[in-house]
């Protein structure tokens, strides 16, 4: 399978991407967690940009600043390296603007307003969820076709006919980790402690108890927390730990969950963990002992450690540029811009026509084509939701490795 994911990938190249590329400009990005402001992030887009009529405008918003940076600019970077890659063909020719959204909804409808009045002409969307949700509102309204790399919340494509996820829905994620639990014989007690006032949290909480319910698993704790009381984890684990739990889910991103490991580890409470992807970035937190997430297992479509040629080219290249192993938002963002580019290829779309004209014909693509990217084969999307298959990771020696 990785000899021909390898093979498809590079065909894909040759033949589809034939028409994407030019001229290869360095991305000036600054690495992951870099405090970084809005307006240096516009004058560094405007000096990369080809600046021409003769490129795609792609825009998107993520949290390039802030707690949730390492989503943002992991997307960011993936994304740009696509850009680079394509713009090198010679074909197609792609800008690539991102704005800082800080994680807040409102900041990124403003961030949004920015890169219409830059021109974008497709979207990248937003990087997390409750940004995407306002973002893809606009999305709509504009006629903008928007792909997402990470947001999974069902509400950012409900309703919305030109709005995709290259990512996993929320609701996907709860019942494939419920099932992989259960066909993996993992626990036989299952804890969950989860966030009440994110929809990323809630939603994969809700289907993992529905799919946990019809698999049989055995859930002996189920507590929550909200912004304000999630630094101290002590009561949600006490209450595990308790009731016997050999097992916790935790539905949430990983700064939460980097403060429930190691309040855990204090009161020597040792059971299995298992998280989802929003835990994809735990061990390059600035401050985290990664030690503490050793055998932590989590479902993701991306493995850093996979022997296909496009995966090893990737983590290559990523590492040379920005310093670091990149994790599944680096190559969602990658995956997000070459579906794009095969898309507007196999319609014959030219950067001239406007951003209504771009929207129908890549809806019309991907309503019907096939893609294969790092995070997966053969993918397709039905309603905006992509169809791929997740893998099971185990957190080992510092490394992510594949359970599978």
């Amino acid at each position: 399978m990785k000899k021909l994911l390898s093979l498809t990938l590079a065909l894909l190249m040759v033949l589809s991407l034939a028409a994407c590329g030019g001229g290869t400009a360095e991305p000036t990005e600054e690495a992951e967690g870099t405090e970084t402001t809005e307006t240096t992030e516009a004058e560094e887009a405007a000096e990369t940009s080809t600046a021409s009529g003769d490129a795609f405008k792609i825009g998107g918003t993520g949290p390039l600043t802030g707690p949730a940076a390492i989503y943002g600019n992991a997307a960011k970077n993936g994304a740009q390296i696509a850009v680079d890659e394509i713009n090198a063909m010679g074909g197609l020719q792609f800008e690539l603007r991102y704005e800082d959204d800080t994680h807040d909804a409102e900041k990124a409808v403003n961030a949004y307003n920015t890169l219409k009045d830059w021109g974008m002409q497709i979207s990248l969307s937003s990087v997390t969820s409750k940004p995407a949700e306002a973002t893809s509102v606009l999305n709509m309204q504009d006629r903008i076709f928007g792909l997402t790399p990470s947001a999974s919340s069902v509400a950012t494509i409900d309703g919305k006919d030109n709005v995709y996820q290259m990512c996993f829905m929320d609701p996907n994620q709860g019942a494939a980790s419920a099932q992989y639990i259960a066909e993996q014989s993992l626990g036989t007690k299952i804890a969950v402690i989860w966030k009440n006032d994110d929809v990323y949290s809630k939603g994969i909480h809700d289907t993992f108890l529905t799919e946990a319910a019809d698999r049989g698993l055995e859930i002996v704790s189920d507590t929550t927390f909200a912004d304000g009381n999630d630094t101290d984890f002590s009561a949600q684990l006490a209450d595990a730990q308790t009731k016997g739990a050999d097992l916790v889910f935790l539905p949430m991103y990983y700064q939460p969950a980097s403060l429930i490991l190691a309040q855990a580890t204090g009161m020597g409470y040792a059971p299995k963990w298992f998280g989802v992807d929003g835990m994809d970035g735990i061990l390059t937190m600035e401050g985290f002992d990664a030690s503490l997430a050793e055998g932590v297992m989590l479902l993701t479509p991306f493995n850093a450690d996979a022997e296909d040629e496009a995966t090893q080219n990737f983590v290559a290249t990523y590492q040379e540029k920005f310093g670091e192993i990149p994790n599944q938002f680096a190559a969602d963002g990658y995956d997000c811009v070459y579906a794009i580019c095969q898309a507007l290829t196999e319609a014959g779309a030219t950067p001239d026509m406007d951003a209504q004209a771009l929207n129908d014909l890549l809806i019309e693509q991907f309503n019907s084509m096939t893609f294969n990217g790092l995070t997966g084969d053969d993918m397709t999307w039905t309603d905006g939701a992509v169809s791929k298959n997740p893998k099971g990771m185990v957190i080992q020696g510092g490394a992510y490795v594949g359970m599978d």
